[in-house]
């Protein structure tokens, strides 16, 4: 326990104090390194962070280096030598709960290629904002690529099991308990809709595998149609909740909470994330 807090300190360097504000990331590494080496126990611990202090104290520091001799000279003589130059970057919450990435490069800190991308999709939180701008502009063309592709290309679920159709069928057994209006599913469960309504139209059985492919068109009409209200309620939820949401992220698989009980369900497909339910 106490070699992998030594390591987990290494993560907080690069934020050290004002007397060190000059140096770079390879230089605090190498000063660290090599206070640990000369047994500078104190002068190591002044180069961590303020959180890192506060989640152990100089005298738990000092127990966790005298305890552990041969780590710290371990760890010591691995970060003295990087394989690659450091890359420092920041992070930026904007008011709407956009992240702008900075990359610190030539003394300057600059913009990162995602800040022109106004919909993008590398991050949970950028698929989120990216789909939220592009329906307040109703651009289906782009929403499109916020739908997975099981639901895109007609490959959904039978109707008992249908992302749109559970969630209109809970929607209104809601409406009948009293407790609100049908709360519509997220892009997947319109492209339900949609697909149930063009299958409907084609004499088969909505819902089901080898309906019509969803387009565009066919999202327009699902979300100016009669799911108008509904799907212009969540989408403002989402909007307010967006900039302080806490967006849990396992594997390829991400969810975010909103108003009363709402979740956003997301899925990551070909290395993009893409909105699965709301």
């Amino acid at each position: 326990m106490k070699r992998t807090a030594l390591l987990l300190f290494l993560l907080a360097l690069p934020a050290c104090g004002s007397s060190y504000a000059q140096q770079g990331p390879s230089d605090t590494l190498r000063a660290y390194a090599q206070a640990l080496q000369e047994g500078r126990v104190d002068a190591a611990y002044r180069l961590l962070s303020d959180e890192a202090k506060r989640s152990m104290s100089l005298e738990a520091f000092r127990r966790a280096v005298r305890d552990n001799p041969d780590d710290a000279l371990e760890i010591a003589r691995a970060i003295a030598r990087p394989a690659a130059d450091p890359v420092v970057t920041a992070t930026v919450t904007m008011p709407n709960g956009e992240e702008l990435l900075l990359v610190f490069e030539g003394g300057r800190w600059r913009l990162d290629a995602a800040a022109v991308d106004l919909y993008g999709q590398a991050t949970p939180r950028q698929a989120l904002v990216g789909f939220l701008r592009a329906f307040e502009r109703r651009r289906y063309d782009v929403i499109m690529r916020y739908v997975p592709d099981a639901e895109k290309e007609g490959l959904g679920e039978p109707a008992a099991s249908a992302p749109g159709e559970a969630g209109a069928a809970a929607g209104e057994a809601s409406a009948a308990a009293g407790e609100g209006a049908a709360q519509p599913a997220g892009p997947a469960g319109a492209a339900g809709s949609a697909r149930a309504d063009a299958s409907q139209k084609a004499g088969g059985r909505p819902g089901t595998a080898g309906a019509a492919q969803l387009t565009p068109d066919k999202l327009k009409a699902a979300w100016e149609g009669p799911q108008r209200e509904q799907i212009n309620r969540v989408v403002q939820a989402i909007k307010a909740a967006l900039p302080t949401a806490t967006i849990e992220e396992t594997g390829d698989s991400a969810s975010m909470s909103y108003g009363a009980g709402g979740t956003v369900a997301l899925i990551r497909e070909h290395g993009v994330w893409k909105i699965k339910d709301f």
